[in-house]
This record gives structure tokens, sequence and C-alpha cells, in this order.
């Protein structure tokens, strides 16, 4: 048996894999038409949302943007879910009423997938305040890019977290870029992170590549959450390969700045970690991307032959109290994919 830390970074390393692998074939699918909509790829900053997970606990609340493929599968929404949810299939996540920006899982504890930029963040606080009014040593886990540090709805949030002393860690996931705007010319701070100083919260910078950094600190926080809840800011610093969604050409950026970060990419970095100590070969690592490779693919077939939401649901979920009686995608303990499609379906 392998000591439990070296088995979790492995599994974290596949996790990344599993990731980079499903963006690459979202990409694919998007551009051969079987994806409508908008969909922003998380390719570079896998390292973000796989250290933050792995340092919480499965029943610590975890709400994000619209860049969400990620998250839901780094808290374990299965694949075959996510790629309905893109399909706008009704196996998907949320049935597949929400599509790219609005994944929801609650058994797994991940609300969102929200498309407003910034709206969530009160809503994270609202997580926070129902577990401290419960008395739970729980913990919400806030992403939010940079383009969300001036809007005026990060500001009460930040300003609530403060004044109730809640458990949350706010996690901006700071990839240089607001659409296509420049951090530099979006925001008159040298820092992101002094944007918590104002509201006495503490704030950290970390190296959003490193699987390591990114683990190590957030299992420091949340531990020190659990012991006397307060809220935390963590600015990660990361990098998006590709542009802000599919139809963004990124031209913004040259290319020796995209090269110089693809040779800081963090699955690389963690990989080459692992190989040095002695954790993982090169055929290891192979299996692994093979195996991420095999469950994409899977899923895209899983959603190309999952049925169409009827249109007699289609207004069910648009009122608390509409007309659909089974209740909203987010109710439910299992996704759709679930329940819907039995194993038998997938051969």
């Amino acid at each position: 048996m392998q000591p439990v830390e070296q088995r979790d970074e492995v599994e974290m390393l596949s996790l990344m894999l599993l990731i980079r692998r499903f963006e690459e074939r979202a990409s694919q699918q998007y551009q051969a038409q079987k994806i409508g909509g908008f969909c922003h790829l998380y390719i570079g900053q896998e390292a973000v949302v796989t250290g933050a997970i792995a340092a919480v606990r499965d029943d610590d609340y975890i709400i994000t943007a619209y860049r969400d493929h990620a998250h839901a599968l780094a808290r374990g929404t299965s694949a075959d879910a996510c790629m309905a949810e893109l399909f706008g299939k009704e196996t998907g996540c949320s049935r597949g009423l929400g599509g790219s920006m609005h994944f929801f899982d609650k058994k797994h504890h991940m609300y969102g997938g929200h498309a407003i930029v910034a709206a969530h963040v009160p809503l994270a606080v609202g997580l926070a305040f129902a577990i401290k009014y419960r008395g739970e040593d729980r913990v919400t886990l806030c992403f939010f890019g940079d383009g969300a540090i001036n809007q005026g709805a990060f500001h009460e949030a930040l300003n609530l977290a403060a004044l109730y002393k809640l458990p949350i860690v706010f996690i901006c996931e700071n990839n240089l870029f607001a659409m296509g705007t420049s951090v530099k010319r979006s925001t008159s701070l040298r820092q992101i992170v002094d944007r918590a100083e104002g509201y006495d919260i503490p704030g950290e910078i970390i190296d959003g590549m490193n699987f390591r950094e990114v683990r190590d600190k957030v299992a420091e926080i949340v531990d020190s959450i659990r012991k006397e809840a307060h809220p935390a800011f963590l600015e990660m610093r990361t990098y998006r390969y590709r542009g802000h969604s599919m139809s963004d050409p990124a031209s913004y950026r040259t290319k020796q700045e995209l090269e110089k970060y693809r040779l800081d990419d963090p699955i690389t970095r963690l990989r080459a970690q692992l190989t040095r100590e002695g954790k993982l070969t090169n055929e290891q690592f192979d299996l692994l991307d093979k195996r991420a490779k095999e469950t994409v693919l899977a899923a895209v077939k899983f959603a190309e032959k999952s049925p169409q939401p009827p249109l007699d649901k289609l207004y069910d979920y648009t009122y608390a109290n509409g007309a659909g009686a089974t209740g909203s995608p987010a109710d439910s303990d299992e996704s759709a994919a679930d329940r819907v499609v039995s194993g038998e379906d997938r051969q």
C-alpha cells in the first residue's frame, strides 16, 4: 500500500487529467456544433480547484462562476452527467436546462455554476451563514475570477462575511484577464488580495499553478476556520490557455506570453514532482491519461444517445411554485444521469 498522502496525489493528478481531457473534448464537440450557447474552458487552471478540493471534506460547500465544468468534476459529478448537460440532454446534472454555465449537484454539495459575474458571491456568504447558524463545522469555498472583484455584490458579500465572521474561503482565480481585459487595466490595486484588507479579512497570494501549494494553504486555512469561524481570501495566480470562451480568439495576448505559461503547466509540474520522488512512472502516467480519455469519450457517447428534455417540462423550474411536481433539478440528491439511464444503456 502507498502512503495516504502519496496515493492521494496520484489520484489528484488523475483528476487533473480528467478535467483537461474533458475540456479538450468539450472544445471539439462545441466546434462540431453538438454544444450550443456559451462554453468557458478551464484548461491551465486545473491545480486551483483540484488542490482546493483535496483540502476539504465531502460535506463542505462549493460554489463558483460560469467556468464550472472542472468544479463539478472535482466534486464528484460524473463525466457523463457533465457532458450530457453541455449537450442539453435530460441526463445532464441540471437536466439539460442549465448548460455550460449552470452545473449543479446537490448530492456532492456543488451549488453552481452562475453566469452573472460576482452574483454568486453573496450566495456563498448565505451558505456560510447557514453553516454558522446551524452550528456546523463545515466550510464554504467560493470561487470567482479576477473580473468579479470590481462588482458591487462582491464588496457587499465580503462586508457581511467579515461582520458575521462566517466560515468561508473566497478564492479568486486570477487568470490575468477579465474576458479580454488585462487585470492591470481593470483594477487600481497592485494585488487583488488587497481588496480583502479593507474588510479585515486575512488574505494571501498563492501560486495557482502549483497543486501542492494550493492544497496545503487551503488545508491550513480550513483547519483554522473549523476551530473558530472566520472568512479568508486567497488570490490564486493562474492562467487559462484558451480564450475567455470558445468564441474568443484571445488576440489580446502574445504567443510569447502563452508559451511562457505553457512551460509552467500544472499537470506537467505535478507529474514531474511525483516522478522525481519515485511515486509515479511514465507508464503509470500514460495509463492515467488513457483512462481519462476513455472516460471522456464514453461521456460523449452517453450524451449523444441521451434523451432531450421533454418540451412540456420547459417551464417547470422557472418559478419556485411552478407546474412541475418533481421539484427543481438542484433539489435531487443524485444526478439525472444516475436516475434516467441504467448501466445497461452504457453498453
